[in-house]
Parts: structure tokens; C-alpha cells; sequence
């Protein structure tokens, strides 16, 4: 079944923690604008947000976009610039749903730990959602250490953790492949 609910992916840089737990900002990587981007376009993704507060980062994005749909990345390797075409920043959460133009998106965060006090969708369910509703979703990726505890609460829900099969329950992917893994198990066929 086809995925009838909008969704919207974001990769937030803000709020984070870093590994000691404290609040950080995290970088912005190149590698993240462009497999990300793929990821995204591969599954239907309406649109990739890399939302990061300070305009330097930002402007690291829009520098980088310019490059791969104007410049000569646009001549050099015209795919890459199909896979970026529904990537925009915003300096925060709220700024990127207003410019998705859904204001009352239901926000679902993603995180590698386990939250039992949040409302948590397995992939399954959240699928079955997608497909089956009309209302907006935003998925929430974050970058560092995870998102921080009181930004988690003011989310709709939280997708469940992606388990593998480390005999230790090791979980610190790569946002990249995290991403990808997500979008696979929510909307692959």
C-alpha cells in the first residue's frame, strides 16, 4: 500500500547532547546534505530539513546546494542534483513546518535509546499509520549523542529503536544509515 500521510524528514542539530550529556550544537556534515538527500528522494520523502540554529551551518547547507543545482556540480552530476531538490534549512523546528506549510505536522522523533514514557510506534505501526491516514508527519533524526530529553517530550511520539544483532545491543549508528534503515522499514515495498 501507498503512503497517503505527508511526510517531511529533519535532521536537527539543536537540541543535542553530546557524549558527556551535555547540551551542544552539532555540525553540519556534507555527508549527511547529500546521502540523506538520496535517502530521501529514493523513498518519496516531500521534503529534507537540516534545521541547525546558528547561520554559518546554514549557510554551509545553502553554499553546498548551490553548488549541485547552479554551479558546476549541476554540469558535473545532474543525479546529485535531482536527489537535492527538496532540501531546505531552517534555524528550527517550528520554521521548517511553517515553511512545509503544514503547521500542525505531528512530530515523531527517532532515538537509539529506549523511551518507555513516551508514546512509541513500532515501525509496523507507524507504517500502517502512514498509509492510512491523511495527517502530516515530520520524523525527527538527531545527530551527537540523540536529541535531548525535553525536546523528546514535546514530540507526538517516538519510532522505535533499530535493534541488530550485536550480542551487546550496540545501537550508535550513523544518522546516515539510521535514515536509511527508517525509510526503508516504514515505506520499502
Amino acid at each position: 500500500m501507498k503512503r497517503k500521510a505527508p511526510l517531511a524528514v529533519a535532521l536537527m542539530h539543536y537540541p543535542t547532547k553530546d557524549r558527556l550529556g551535555k547540551l551542544v550544537a552539532t555540525n553540519i556534515t556534507n555527508f549527511d546534505i547529500h546521502d540523506i538527500a538520496r535517502a530521501c528522494r529514493v523513498y518519496g520523502i516531500d521534503r529534507y530539513y537540516l534545521i541547525h540554529p546558528l547561520q554559518d551551518q546554514l549557510m554551509f547547507v545553502e553554499r553546498v546546494l548551490d553548488h549541485w543545482n547552479v554551479g558546476e556540480g549541476s554540469k558535473f552530476n545532474p543525479m546529485r542534483k535531482t536527489a537535492l531538490r527538496d532540501v531546505k534549512t531552517a534555524e528550527n523546528l517550528e520554521k521548517a513546518v511553517a515553511d512545509w506549510g503544514h503547521p500542525n505536522a505531528r512530530i515523531v522523533a527517532t532515538a537509539a535509546r529506549n523511551l518507555p514514557e513516551q508514546v512509541t510506534f513500532t515501525f509496523q505501526s507507524f507504517k500502517t499509520t502512514l498509509e492510512t491516514e491523511n495527517d502530516p508527519y515530520v520524523l525527527i533524526f538527531g545527530t551527537g549523542f540523540g536529541l535531548t530529553q525535553d525536546f523528546m517530550k514535546t514530540c507526538y511520539g517516538v519510532l522505535e529503536p533499530i535493534r541488530g544483532a550485536s550480542p551487546d545491543d550496540y545501537r550508535h549508528l550513523s544518522v546516515r544509515s539510521a535514515v536509511s534503515i527508517c525509510l526503508d522499514r516504514l515505506l520499502g515495498s
